[in-house]
């Protein structure tokens, strides 16, 4: 086996939340519980490279607000009360629900633009698949992946203050997309926490701050607020201040961050939608960064508030509510939400749309992918794109963050389904479109095929005779490019067509224009370069395998200066008679990068150490001779996030009971896409026993790295005499 190289195999990672087969002992728990300072030595540079653990049995102490109570794998959850939000420390909050990617600029900036789109996320009470923070397997779960569309994300439930699962806060942020959490009050129960934080200044600014302290904590951009509770005298007077105070505090923590309010509560504290921003709720408007109104709106409530004086200069401050359920007496919902959005843009607003999981909820699920594009695409002539700004490496192989099976570099590495949205990759431009003639072509996620992660993009359509060629447009973005760039474009075309990269730039320094119009950009086609080239042979060197079966990888060369990509469009040009031509091309993966990089010396992962350990007994081997263990634990390390795709994680046993067994290869548990990872429920060799993690990081590029280059730390374990 090569250097680099581990055994595809999870057969001895048990099913997770499977329903454990136990011994007649029963199944037990142990852990050690760290504290900050222990985190904090755990990265340092002297940490152990070898623990020893005593197996013992016990009642776990990891929050089962944090860590699933079978399992111990770790989740994403909200708080359910005002004692939960009062008593919340930073010291306790959820290490596996940061966000550990940071919010990518874009052009325009949000300040910018004047017709945005808010989307509110509220599927089935919240905290489905989503909240298993490391993934899981669910053949057909929800994944949103327009982007592009949309500038506000907001997760709901409701729950009293609901956290974003981090999922959800990366694939966001991936896109220069906000991610917002919901503070939500209901019923009687909700009117009795407005009467305590809002009693007095005091109580409520305790409140605001440990809202703020949450947000920063977790890394998302703000609140929804959303009170659906009658206030009186003294909690409405003191609304509006609370509203000021935590959004001047989250400015000041967040910087780009909002809080919005929804229609809901009247100045007099009487509960009533007015499903427009008026003189009853413009004080909580004039608080806060914007207001997002009920659904039940005309046009001509629209046209009032065109000219109503506290929206002057904040049209774009005002989310017009569509309810895609339709619920109520509403304009269009369902498949006609275009109709909605159509009469809220013509009066200049921004929107806000509810529940687009419609698609998902009310429809065949094995058809949500068809039912998701056809939603966004009815909308897309009243959606406005921006533009992520990124720098190189710009890597992308469409992954949606779920698939049928996992892929890497064209071959299947997991036949299983799953879902994981901190692999959802940078999302292209899904778009569809008619052509003269019949015409037409549309790009969309295939998870039938792909080269990494569980999907590729499908440039598919039918070409008239009348035409030659057409032209997609797959990304719009700023990359600043370096002097001398690298470029490969990997793809799988049908008989009958010809397929090339073209590339638009602009000038570098405009990644800092504020405006809203088009920037003039150039039409590049990059030098394509033979296999003896000096960069290809650097490429090839550092890929390892770089082709596979029915793929065609084209490597390419581009020289400018003071230059940034602006889009990506592929060519498809006929190649035969002009006749009508149905075609397809399977892009698997497009990456820039500086072509410096292909030489650049790697970097190893450091400081690799465990902590709450969690062992469990396990079932027998059936003749009752030995009982299986099964390790939970910790792995932390330190390594710059921003140079990779994601890290492996390996273990490989180095001695069990049983002398005579030699050590075995590295196995494959699982890819973790920040510097820390939960190994569940793993089945090692009973007691005594020594083994070894690993972790082996994945490069941006999708380069492999020799094992010298790899964390890695030595655990060995005996029973306790408790347990003999």
């Amino acid at each position: 086996m090569m250097e680099g190289e581990s055994v595809e195999k999870e057969g001895s990672v048990v099913n997770r939340r499977r329903k454990r087969e136990e011994s007649s002992e029963g199944a037990g728990w142990k852990t050690q519980k760290r504290s900050e300072t222990d985190f904090e030595s755990c990265l340092d540079d002297s940490a152990d490279v070898s623990i020893h653990e005593v197996i013992t049995y016990g009642a776990p102490a990891l929050p089962v607000q944090h860590y699933d109570p079978d399992t111990t794998e770790p989740i994403s959850s909200s708080l359910k009360s005002l004692d939960e939000l009062l008593s919340w420390k930073r010291s306790e909050a959820n290490p596996f629900n940061i966000a550990t990617v940071p919010l990518a600029s874009r052009q325009p900036p949000l300040t910018n633009t004047l017709r945005r789109t808010l989307v509110c996320h509220d599927m089935m009470g919240g905290y489905l698949e989503d909240r298993f923070i490391q993934g899981t397997e669910v053949g057909a779960p929800y994944v949103f992946y327009h982007w592009q569309y949309i500038d506000i994300f907001n997760y709901f439930s409701h729950h009293m203050v609901t956290i974003p699962p981090a999922v959800w806060t990366n694939a966001a942020h991936k896109h220069s997309v906000l991610s917002l959490g919901t503070f939500i009050t209901e019923w009687t129960d909700g009117r009795e926490m407005c009467e305590v934080f809002l009693a007095e200044e005091e109580a409520y600014r305790s409140a605001a701050d440990k809202l703020v302290q949450i947000a920063h904590c977790y890394g998302f951009d703000g609140w929804l607020i959303n009170i659906e509770n009658v206030l009186s005298a003294t909690a409405v007077k003191n609304m509006a201040p609370f509203l000021r105070y935590l959004t001047d505090q989250l400015h000041e923590r967040v910087p780009g961050s909002l809080v919005i309010w929804y229609d809901s509560v009247l100045e007099n504290g009487a509960l009533k939608w007015q499903n427009e921003l008026n003189n009853s709720n413009r004080v909580f408007f004039d608080a806060c960064d914007g207001i997002f109104t009920n659904y039940n709106w005309t046009e001509s409530s629209l046209e009032g508030m065109v000219s109503y004086s506290a929206a002057q200069g904040r049209l774009a401050d005002i989310y017009i509510g569509i309810d895609v359920f339709a619920r109520g007496e509403v304009v269009g919902g369902m498949f006609e939400t275009n109709k909605a959005l159509q009469l809220v843009r013509k009066h200049g607003f921004s929107t806000a749309i509810f529940a687009p999981g419609w698609v998902y909820e009310c429809h065949d699920k094995a058809e949500f992918r068809q039912n998701q594009d056809k939603f966004w695409f009815l909308l897309a002539d009243h959606l406005y794109v921006h533009h992520p700004v990124s720098t190189l490496p710009f890597v992308s192989s469409f992954c949606q963050g779920f698939g049928k099976s996992v892929y890497w570099k064209g071959q299947v590495v997991q036949e299983r389904s799953w879902f994981n949205l901190n692999a959802q990759e940078l999302q292209p431009l899904y778009s569809k479109q008619s052509l003269e003639d019949g015409g037409w072509w549309r790009t969309r996620g295939c998870p039938d095929d792909a080269w990494a992660g569980g999907s590729s993009l499908l440039l598919e359509g039918k070409m008239p005779q009348s035409l030659r060629r057409i032209i997609a447009r797959i990304f719009s973005l700023h990359v600043p490019l370096a002097t001398r760039t690298f470029i490969s474009f990997v793809y799988k075309p049908s008989l009958g067509v010809n397929v090339s990269l073209e590339l638009k730039t602009t000038d570098a320094g405009l990644c800092t224009y504020l405006g809203t119009e088009e920037i003039t950009s150039n039409r590049v086609f990059p030098v394509m370069l033979n296999e003896d080239h000096q960069l290809m042979k650097q490429f090839i060197q550092s890929c390892g395998q770089w082709m596979a079966e029915g793929w065609t990888t084209r490597c390419f060369q581009l020289d400018l200066n003071g230059c940034a990509l602006s889009e990506v469009l592929v060519n498809v040009v006929r190649d035969g008679a002009e006749q009508d031509l149905d075609f397809n091309c399977r892009i698997g993966e497009i990456m820039v990068l500086d072509a410096e990089s292909l030489s650049a010396p790697p970097l190893p992962v450091r400081s690799v150490c465990v902590y709450d350990v969690v062992w469990q007994r396990g079932a027998g081997d059936g003749d009752g001779s030995s009982l299986k263990v099964l390790l939970n634990a910790t792995l932390r390390w330190s390594y710059p996030p921003q140079l990779v795709r994601h890290w492996r994680v390996h273990w490989r046993r180095l001695r069990g009971p049983d002398p005579r067994v030699p050590s075995g290869l590295p196995v494959l548990i699982g890819r973790s896409y920040s510097t820390l990872y939960r190994l569940v429920e793993l089945e090692v060799p009973g007691a005594p026993g020594l083994l070894e993690l690993l972790v082996e990081p994945v490069r941006r590029e999708g380069f492999t790295l020799n094992q010298s280059y790899w964390g890695r730390i030595t655990l060995s374990y005996t029973h306790s005499t408790d347990n003999i």
